[in-house]
């Protein structure tokens, strides 16, 4: 599986998980929004059927296979602050469009 955290998307997960008590994040992508699809991300103590699996230090990165045939292969996952906001920020080689507000993109 060749979906990649950089090391400030690593950081922020593993925050995150430690806080809610769970075990990993999982990645998924379910049909929405004006241009086709929607990332979903969950916090999660195990992994659905089907889910790949990437250990990372202090967490496990499941991913929904179905996703990551379709829209996830290659997904650059970050995290992103500043002064006025912070959030994930993903980097998908997959992606052909997006809506004008940003929420749902096509593959």
């Amino acid at each position: 599986m060749d979906v990649e955290l950089t090391d400030a998307a690593c950081k922020r997960v593993r925050e995150l998980v430690d806080h809610a008590g769970c075990r990993g994040l999982r990645l998924a992508v379910k049909p929405a929004g004006c241009s086709g699809l929607e990332y979903l991300m969950d916090l999660v103590n195990e992994p659905a059927e089907h889910d790949l699996v990437r250990s990372y230090d202090g967490f496990e990165l499941y991913v929904d296979a179905e996703s990551y045939g379709t829209a996830l292969t290659g997904l650059r996952l970050d995290f992103q602050q500043d002064l006025l906001s912070s959030g994930f920020v993903y980097n998908n080689p997959n992606q052909k469009g997006a809506c004008g507000c940003g929420q749902s993109f096509s593959v």
